[in-house]
């Protein structure tokens, strides 16, 4: 499969990479290895010893450098090899691991895997919702069975909360919300605005409001390729402005393992300022819309997957709906990226 390579892909949580460990994972159809060095600082490495090819995510940590678990080589979080017990000492030349761009920002640990000399830190989506030193971050990470850009067309038209969630998340003033698209550059948001909903008991509960209450609820997505999303979700009385009402940011945060698997990392995030309220509601919220991600989202999208194979989405020629739009606009914009970064590759037909 293609993928967008110049571009920053979510590798793990930060506090999945701990000292003193070593994280193998998946990405992109290559396997790496995640770890820190002695002043805690992640790097990531091809999961693979270039004397014999074993994993280097079987062997340990020596002082914050990679041993590998076969024949003792060492590698330091550039990839080089700087120690080798055997022959006298002597490296060779060619004892080196491909290293890859990391940077820690966001709660998250996120990862180069294109030409390293254009990396540029500053094309990270803005995440501060998730920036720790400010927001109390509720964090969750799936395993699904289903192609990423399943994942994306999912969040991008929530039209199918009313059927998919009746229970949770849904309401039946969903398809009638008042919906819209906008795109800067190669971000696309996605607005959607009930009115007058009479929404779910979850939704009351979770929000902090009286069951029953009409309200006008907000949908407002945010997607920046190649599959990094911010949802703005909140609800007020009907008739009031946004700023009366409860919103919380849901990053949802999905990075290809191979074609047919994704990895999802998901979050609820609520400024410091709230104090140890917000730190409670960000786990308590968090662990609520887990439920539903969990038990009707994932095996809806596997199941799909599988009726899919491993063909390609226009290929079935799928029937559109009104509610595609976005999910539509941002596989578009996703595939010329990829077509024009493949036509600068060497050797490359796009």
């Amino acid at each position: 499969m293609n993928y967008l390579r110049n571009t920053w892909y979510v590798a793990a949580w930060d506090s999945e990479v701990k000292s003193q460990s070593l994280l193998s994972r998946k990405l992109l159809d290559e396997q790496i290895v995640l770890f820190r060095d002695s002043r805690g600082t992640v790097h990531a490495l091809r999961d693979r010893c270039p004397h014999r090819f074993a994993p280097l995510s079987l062997g340990k940590l020596a002082e914050g450098i990679v041993q590998c678990a076969y024949h003792g080589l060492r590698f330091d979080g550039s990839g080089a090899c700087v120690h080798n017990p055997h022959g006298g000492g002597k490296i060779p030349a060619a004892a080196r691991v491909t290293s890859y761009p990391v940077i820690e920002r966001y709660s998250a640990i996120w990862i180069w895997m294109g030409e390293p000399a254009a990396a540029d830190m500053s094309t990270i989506p803005d995440f501060s919702c998730m920036d720790s030193d400010h927001w109390f971050v509720g964090k969750r990470y799936l395993h699904v069975k289903a192609n990423y850009l399943l994942e994306n067309d999912n969040i991008l038209d929530l039209s199918h909360i009313e059927f998919l969630h009746p229970g949770t998340l849904g309401g039946a003033a969903v398809n009638s919300a008042i919906a819209s698209i906008e795109q800067r550059g190669h971000t696309i948001w996605a607005y959607r605005q009930t009115v007058a909903e009479i929404m779910t008991d979850f939704l009351y509960d979770h929000m902090g409001l009286p069951r029953g209450m009409l309200v006008d609820r907000w949908f407002d997505v945010r997607w920046d390729a190649p599959a990094n999303m911010l949802l703005l979700a909140g609800a007020t009385a009907t008739g009031k402005p946004r700023n009366e009402g409860p919103e919380t940011h849901f990053p949802h945060l999905f990075t290809p393992e191979t074609e047919t698997t994704t990895h999802y990392w998901f979050s609820a995030c609520y400024p410091k300022a709230m104090g140890p309220f917000g730190a409670e509601l960000a786990e308590t919220t968090v662990a609520g819309v887990e439920v539903p991600f969990t038990h009707e989202d994932l095996p809806m999208l596997e199941r799909q997957q599988r009726s899919m194979g491993t063909s390609d989405l226009w290929s079935q020629k799928p029937v559109l709906l009104a509610g595609d739009a976005s999910a539509v606009r941002a596989r578009r914009v996703l595939e010329k990226m990829i077509r024009e970064e493949m036509s600068q590759r060497p050797n490359v037909v796009a």
